[in-house]
């Protein structure tokens, strides 16, 4: 049984990464209804000061230390995905209201597994899709169910980011698809309500040698079949040198609407310029974000990305990765009934 919620919220915080390190300066300082405790990552050799900082009251060497915890409300997750399940299993036993960085895990037997248990125990969960909370893209969320266009035809999204992950990253990441077009995935479905049908991905090694010595790809082009018959084009790169480029395009029987880069985050044809990352491009979104999970849990009521966002997402990426390997348009309804996931 999920606990009973207070005011202020109570939260742990796994993980003093990038995303961590997000969540806690957040929590502490810009969300209103909560606040963070304790902060636990065992390879940040300055976590300490990093808490101090922020003004939060302890630290912890290992993830089970804070779920063990008797005075909280709410964990974040943000360690490395591998490590996802077994610490929303044991906070779900736990009781904890869990907010979990994307993807949830990799394989679909675990989601299915968590989507059973924090359902049988009642505890509120929220998977990270932060791109749903960016202003620019709620409004054109609004416009296209409003039938500002009609009837969509075709969707097109750019996904690119502005420098490499480390290569220690790749081995633990699921790969490109995973990573990185799981965002997009859950977009598209998040701005047509529609349901993803069938993807044919194709991918390239262009960027850095690395991606092939781990298996994975860097340069990916995907196509989207969704529910109805709109179609839709995905792309990604691992390396744009002009910046950190996120643009979406939707087409329909009334018009065009688009959500171009910011200003600050991209200067037309501009070539070495020192521009925003993601965590710079979504920053408000990040709050809005967390905002929403912590009013969700005052109110009693539903997070608003759940389990199930997270499974359509994994599907569709797994969908691409079989699609690259085979050389094939590959159905959702495949992987949903393959053993293989």
């Amino acid at each position: 049984m999920s606990r009973r919620a207070t005011h202020p919220l109570r939260f742990g915080i796994l993980g003093a990464g990038r995303m961590g390190r997000v969540h806690a300066e957040h929590l502490a300082r810009h969300i209103e209804g909560a606040h963070a405790v304790v902060w636990a990552d065992p390879t940040e050799p300055d976590l300490a000061g990093l808490a101090r900082g922020l003004g939060i009251e302890r630290i912890a060497d290992h993830w089970r230390e804070v779920v063990d915890s008797d005075d909280l409300d709410a964990i974040v997750i943000a360690t490395p995905t591998d490590t996802h399940y077994d610490i929303v299993m044991a906070a779900s036993r736990r009781g904890l209201a869990i907010f979990c960085e994307k993807p949830l895990d990799l394989r679909l037997p675990r989601l299915r597994e968590i989507q059973a248990d924090v359902e049988r125990r009642h505890v509120k969960l929220m998977v990270a899709f932060q791109r749903r909370f960016d202003p620019a893209f709620a409004t054109l969320h609004r416009d296209l169910a409003a039938g500002r266009i009609g009837r969509p035809h075709t969707l097109r999204i750019v996904s690119r980011d502005s420098r490499l992950p480390p290569e220690s990253f790749i081995p633990r990441s699921g790969g490109i698809f995973m990573d990185m077009t799981v965002h997009d995935f859950d977009m598209s479905r998040f701005l047509l309500n529609r349901e993803i049908e069938e993807v044919y991905a194709r991918a390239s090694r262009l960027v850095d040698p690395m991606f092939e010595r781990h298996g994975d790809w860097d340069t990916t082009v995907v196509s989207v079949r969704f529910a109805g018959g709109v179609l839709g084009v995905i792309e990604n790169g691992r390396l744009a040198s002009y910046g950190y480029d996120q643009r979406v395009e939707v087409f329909g029987s009334g018009g065009m609407l688009t959500v171009e880069n910011p200003p600050h985050a991209l200067t037309s044809g501009a070539t070495g310029e020192a521009v925003p990352f993601f965590a710079e491009r979504y920053a408000e979104a990040y709050r809005i974000e967390m905002q929403a999970f912590v009013d969700a849990l005052l109110a009693g009521a539903l997070p608003p990305v759940g389990v199930v966002e997270s499974i359509r997402a994994v599907e569709a990426s797994l969908a691409a990765a079989r699609s690259v390997a085979e050389g094939r348009p590959v159905a959702i309804d495949e992987i949903r009934s393959s053993t293989q996931f």
